[in-house]
């Protein structure tokens, strides 16, 4: 299968001292060789913040 599941954790939300926010989501192994970063939102800090892959 060409598809993993992969974790989505905010990056700012540590910063700030709230609580982190993650997401599950999929990526194709065979396109996407680097780590998924997307702008998801973030319900702990109300707004659309940069969300990165972790292991």
């Amino acid at each position: 299968m060409p598809r993993e599941i992969v974790i989505l954790e905010c990056t700012e939300a540590a910063k700030e001292g709230k609580p982190p926010s993650r997401y599950i989501t999929t990526r194709n192994k065979k396109t996407k060789t680097e780590r998924l970063e997307l702008r998801k939102y973030n319900k702990f800090l109300r707004r659309h913040t940069l969300h990165r892959e972790i292991k």
